[in-house]
């Protein structure tokens, strides 16, 4: 029962994440544990294969700026991970889709709309029909898992800049603003599960990394975490290892040695999951970034990144920012090697850092260019 090594204010008492033998997640609600066994596990255990009280989990950003300043300013992590040698051969990420599991986003920026995808089989996206039979009424480009609405409708959810900031830093369109965004031809498919102010449920967040994933994301980012109680989520990320797909996860902002303190998802150990944490432009990692030799396997710049907010640009910082470096980073490189599996995106950008005796697992931090020259290596 993973359930009861959960920190106490971090559990959700009312409601179970409860995974069913056919494969199936559900958040149900209960008044009190007692009374979830007996009125709703004992009728249905022949078709459960576990169930854990739902927790909560919060957004890895660090602190936000708005001061806005010269381009160089505006690229520099772009400029440092060489990004800009990779547009030059003319890979911008096209044909890959990422899936984004955060905060609601700016469906109308102007630098985030031309990058959505499109799901072709809801046939109008307002026809009040489930007309893909995925349960989810209408979702013409992304589901929003804490509304339960198809699309951030009530405004109030965007007053949460983070999941467009970090959509943006994944694939901002280069054509239609300032924001140059890692991966400007991929599309994106985006899942929100958090509240205005940054938290959310659990059993919500897994229910939008499945999401996006039978959506045909090939890489996901998940720029969250929390405690490590929920055996649910990690065996949800292992299962996106069947699909072929990379989880990218933003290591954590309180400065924690991981191997002492752990955080969750980015202290699983899984093998298709990448763990980052952030760098500045001195290129050292900084003083806020959580670490580890194990479980941090990659830096990235995370440090005051300029990118799409609702209504315009700002300046954020936390591995929340690193982590779709990363995230844009691998979609390029499935770009360049459509047939390759996630464990040769992982050891790619993995065998190219800049070596910088960071304390990560790789000990350096992406680099794009190298990155790419790699995957052409490991995959013919």
């Amino acid at each position: 029962n993973q359930a009861t090594t959960c920190p106490a204010e971090s559990m959700v008492k009312n409601r179970f994440i409860v995974n069913w033998k056919n494969g199936k997640t559900t958040v149900e609600h209960s008044e009190n544990l007692e009374l979830f066994k007996r009125k709703f596990l004992t009728p249905r255990m022949h078709e459960i294969q576990t169930a854990e009280y739902d927790v909560m989990v919060e957004l890895k950003d660090y602190q936000t700026h708005s001061t806005i300043s010269a381009i160089d300013s505006q690229s520099w992590g772009q400029n440092l991970s060489e990004v800009q040698a990779v547009w030059t051969q003319g890979v911008y990420g096209q044909g890959v889709k990422v899936g984004v599991v955060d905060a609601a986003i700016d469906y109308r920026h102007a630098q985030i709309n031309p990058r959505l995808d499109r799901n072709t089989a809801e046939v109008s996206g307002s026809s009040g029909r489930d007309d893909d039979g995925n349960g989810l009424v209408d979702d013409l480009y992304g589901w929003d898992f804490y509304q339960n609405i198809p699309d951030p409708k009530n405004i109030v959810s965007l007053q949460n800049t983070h999941g467009t900031h970090v959509s943006g830093i994944v694939v901002a369109d280069h054509s239609t603003g300032q924001m140059r965004g890692i991966a400007p031809q991929a599309t994106l498919v985006p899942a929100n599960f958090m509240s205005a102010n940054g938290s959310g449920s659990l059993g919500a967040g897994i229910a939008a990394l499945k999401y996006v994933a039978s959506r045909g994301a090939r890489v996901i980012n998940a720029s969250w975490g929390g405690p490590g109680c929920s055996e649910s989520l990690r065996s949800t990320i292992s299962a996106l290892a069947n699909s072929n797909v990379l989880v990218v996860v933003a290591a954590g902002n309180d400065g924690l040695d991981l191997d002492r303190t752990p955080d969750y998802p980015a202290s699983f150990n899984l093998g298709n999951q990448l763990n980052v944490g952030a760098s500045n432009r001195n290129d050292f990692l900084t003083t806020w970034s959580n670490s580890s030799y194990n479980f941090v396997h990659i830096a990235a710049p995370g440090d005051e990144i300029y990118s799409t907010v609702y209504g315009g640009y700002t300046y954020m910082s936390g591995t929340s920012m690193a982590a779709p470096f990363v995230t844009g980073a691998a979609a390029l490189l499935w770009s360049v090697k459509p047939s390759a599996h996630y464990s040769q995106i992982r050891q790619a950008l993995l065998n190219s850092v800049d070596t910088r005796n960071m304390r990560v697992s790789s000990q350096g931090r992406l680099n794009v260019r190298k990155a790419v020259d790699e995957i052409k290596r490991l995959v013919p």
